[in-house]
């Protein structure tokens, strides 16, 4: 048997997702977020599908992330949110890069006019989210300095929010005033209105005046919302229902029962006795642990579902693998389980599970989707 869990990834889903991010913004162009390996989905599936979709753009964090859809024969436009040093590669695989550095955007014109070409390039502005970004009182000059570079073409600008996701916007609208101001001035000095892209996945679910020339979602694209239903947004009035309820997830993370131990009462399972059967009990042995991305947090803290039904995790999970108590369900050897998705009635949500370990639904998908075997299904 082979270790670890085969992650189901549902193409279908994916298009799902795509329509609800068009329907909430009246067919604004879509920018889709496929970094981290399409949030561990599978960044070359998945690109090819939203691509038949008609998505604009792609959007990576590094070069080489670039690099493996090129390789794959993805020929769309791919911007590079976050690599400015791979100066080359921009323009060897025709890459669109977002420029935050006065620096990126002198060797970027320096390699154009050793090609004799024109590099045409986005430049990104810290609205607040204090990581990348031009900033301070000088980024009206410091745009203005890239534009007279010669071989380079400022095409789009763009921003990211910190908190669109909370009930209170003040901040997010805060972030939104100083990139209106920024792009106001920045289409005067360069004679034309700029591309700008601005909303990210909470974005489109709740800031319309984000929306701009593009949106850019990601984690919406694989049918999750960071909008709570508990904090009661009010929501793009096109939208009334709560539109990030009818999204779909796209993975489902299975893997099977390697074995099934009769185990007496006052047995203790697993690392440091933490769990200790109170009745002869069968356990259920599954070969993924954390190694595969299944975290530690979830040691007697979680749940999976086998013939359709919950059953807890115990014991702390190891390394290789994780056991469960499937006293109560008639299960044998090889019998299907689900960590991640839906078997029967009953589903387990990546909210689910970061609620369990303390995180956020974005660190459960890569850390058990990049270590899963994919496999790809189209559901309609």
């Amino acid at each position: 048997m082979n270790r670890g869990a085969i992650a189901e990834i549902d193409l279908s889903a994916i298009a799902h997702n795509l329509s609800v991010v068009r329907k909430t913004t009246r067919n604004r162009p879509v920018i889709a977020v496929v970094k981290a390996d399409a949030y561990g989905h599978g960044a070359v599936g998945v690109s090819r599908k939203l691509l038949q979709e008609g998505v604009l753009y792609l959007a990576v964090a590094y070069v080489s992330e670039a690099k493996t859809l090129r390789d794959e024969g993805i020929t769309a436009p791919i911007i590079v949110l976050f690599d400015g040093d791979e100066i080359e590669f921009f323009f060897d695989l025709s890459l669109v890069p977002v420029v935050y550095r006065k620096e990126t955007a002198a060797a970027l014109s320096s390699e154009a006019l050793k090609r004799k070409t024109v590099k045409k390039i986005h430049v990104k502005i810290d609205t607040g989210m204090g990581r990348l970004g031009l900033h301070g009182d000088t980024i009206i000059d410091d745009i203005t300095a890239i534009s007279e570079m010669p071989g380079i073409e400022i095409e789009g600008l763009l921003s990211h929010f910190s908190e669109a996701d909370l009930a209170d916007r003040s901040y997010a609208l805060l972030q939104l005033e100083r990139f209106n101001a920024i792009r106001k001035t920045l289409s005067g000095i360069l004679k034309k209105n700029v591309f700008a892209h601005f909303a990210n996945s909470a974005a489109v679910l709740t800031l319309r005046d984000a929306y701009f020339d593009a949106v850019r979602p990601g984690i919406m694209l694989y049918g999750h919302s960071t909008i709570s239903q508990k904090q009661n947004l009010q929501l793009p009035s096109l939208e009334k229902s709560d539109n990030h309820m009818s999204l779909i997830p796209a993975m489902t993370i299975k893997s099977k029962i390697l074995c099934i131990r009769t185990i007496p009462a006052d047995t203790p399972i697993s690392y440091g006795r933490t769990f200790v059967t109170k009745r002869q009990s069968r356990i259920g042995v599954i070969p993924l642990g954390y190694a595969d991305g299944y975290s530690r947090s979830f040691s007697n803290n979680a749940e999976m579902l086998v013939k359709g039904r919950r059953v807890p995790v115990v014991g702390r999970v190891c390394m290789d693998l994780t056991m469960l108590d499937v006293t109560e369900v008639d299960a044998g050897k090889n019998d299907e389980v689900v960590i991640l998705g839906r078997q029967g009635r009953h589903a387990i949500t990546a909210e689910d599970l970061a609620s369990r370990a303390g995180t956020i639904s974005y660190e459960i998908l890569t850390s058990l989707g990049n270590r899963a075997r994919r496999t790809y299904v189209e559901t309609d």
